[in-house]
């Protein structure tokens, strides 16, 4: 697919092993990483209805499937040559569906705090906003700008730690939603910062 190495997040996770094999199944089976990416909306579902119920820890477990999803998609696209022309779509357009169950559904599911669903909302328009820098710089012409400090992969890590915490810490996902908000104003920032200075730069 055109321009797919040239969007790809560098993950430490696509060189291990394990990640190799399972690829190598889903290529066997003649998966489509587009069908992958929209199972990562469905996991992204699920963690939401279990973060609305208070099964926290069984959240944590769907959100890591929902990033195990986000990792299959692009190596069997690349990897297996199982790509498509609208590959970049499925490969985006989920992520930012996906973040918004989640992180709304976190701010929701704290009833006793007063201002716990704008903090979901909050913390999924930056979410959003971080990726659209990132697009943005992309659509410039300039290599795409992956770093955090909270990616994608960070703002998920603080969630799973959060409902991991949960049930011995009622303030856990407060926290980790502040932690969130705080970390992808400063990346969009960061990121927003990089390119007009890419750009201006003779």
């Amino acid at each position: 697919m055109p321009g797919e190495r040239w969007n790809r997040r560098p993950l430490k996770s696509r060189q291990t092993a394990w990640a190799a094999r399972l690829a190598h199944l889903l290529i066997r089976a003649r998966v489509r990483p587009n069908h992958i990416s929209l199972a990562s909306i469905a996991a992204a579902a699920a963690a939401a209805y279990c973060c609305l119920r208070g099964w926290y820890p069984v959240a944590a477990l769907f959100i890591l499937l929902r990033l195990l999803c986000n990792l299959m998609d692009g190596m069997v696209a690349i990897e297996g040559g199982l790509g498509s022309p609208v590959g970049e779509v499925y490969n985006d357009l989920p992520d930012r569906i996906s973040d918004a169950l989640i992180l709304c559904a976190a701010g929701y599911s704290l009833p006793s705090l007063w201002y716990g669903r704008e903090l979901g909302w909050a913390a999924a328009f930056l979410a959003v906003m971080t990726a659209y820098v990132r697009v943005l710089g992309g659509a410039c012409g300039l290599p795409q700008d992956f770093r955090g400090p909270m990616a994608k992969p960070q703002r998920m890590a603080v969630l799973i730690a959060a409902c991991v915490v949960a049930p011995f810490y009622g303030g856990a996902i407060a926290v980790a939603l502040v932690v969130i908000v705080a970390g992808s104003l400063v990346t969009a920032a960061m990121r927003l910062w990089r390119i007009l200075h890419q750009l201006e730069s003779p």
